[in-house]
């Protein structure tokens, strides 16, 4: 998987890639170019199989401030509406590519975690945070709707309509012990602690059954529009697929040898 990116950092080493955004003294807003470039990145990530987790950290003790007060939301003043929804349909493709890259993303979130940053931390698969974090969904203090990048689909289906609702429509910063106590935050660690925890909970996929581990991040997407019926039926495939792979006959055999299985990916 390719590290030689321009408007983000990103490292790849052991079957993980760290990312995280460039800009720390402006605590770390997105552009017009970091948008595409993560996108993209994410979209290729789909196609490789040397990396099996994602860490989206911080840098500089912030996660990210979100769009760029004057890289992006001044042009957007000045856009006509082909333009701006060529936009927001741009921003989208970040958190459709993050949902279907069939890797588990795991963001690590401290200090600033705010508008477009929100959504990418929410669009992650697991979240960690340290007491300083604040995330804000702040599109309503901007003048523009809560429904932004996914936001009124996947934030509910995590902490609830209700609480949701709250943060959407009053734009207000949620924090750390909220984000817990609320089911967004998978863990909250000392900052010190942070990317440690989130690169063990990244070895540990890494370590895993990478298909398998692929299809459960198919299903845990996909079976949002399902029934109850079309879900089961559709597990019962993904499942006997799993079974047909190396893997499920490495674990077995590990088991029976009384071994701890070496997992391969396939």
């Amino acid at each position: 998987m390719r590290s030689d990116v321009q408007h983000f950092n990103c490292t790849v080493a052991d079957g993980i890639a760290e990312v995280s955004l460039n800009r720390p003294d402006w605590k770390n807003p997105l552009t017009f170019d970091s948008y595409a470039e993560l996108r993209d990145w994410f979209r290729e990530l789909h196609y490789n199989d040397d990396v099996k987790a994602v860490v989206f950290g911080p840098n500089g003790g912030n996660f990210s401030s979100g769009g760029d007060v004057h890289d992006i939301i001044g042009p957007l003043t000045k856009m006509n509406m082909k333009e701006l929804l060529a936009f927001t349909r741009m921003t989208g493709d970040l958190v459709k590519a993050m949902v279907n890259c069939g890797k588990p993303v795991i963001a690590a979130i401290d200090g600033v975690c705010a508008g477009a940053g929100a959504i990418i931390s929410m669009a992650s698969d697991l979240r960690i945070a340290t007491p300083e974090a604040k995330t804000a969904f702040l599109f309503n203090r901007v003048g523009l709707a809560g429904c932004d990048m996914g936001a009124c689909a996947i934030l509910p289906r995590i902490i609830g309509q209700g609480r949701a609702a709250e943060l959407l429509y009053l734009g207000r910063s949620m924090s750390a012990e909220e984000g817990h106590a609320w089911g967004f935050f998978n863990r909250v660690v000392e900052r010190d602690d942070l990317l440690a925890t989130a690169r063990d909970i990244a070895r540990r996929i890494a370590a895993g059954p990478g298909f398998a581990n692929m299809m459960t991040k198919t299903m845990l997407a996909q079976e949002w529009s399902m029934s109850i019926e079309q879900a089961i039926e559709a597990e019962a495939q993904a499942q006997a697929i799993c079974m047909q792979g190396q893997d499920f006959h490495r674990a077995y055999h590990a088991f029976v040898a009384k071994e701890k299985p070496v997992f391969e990916g396939d």
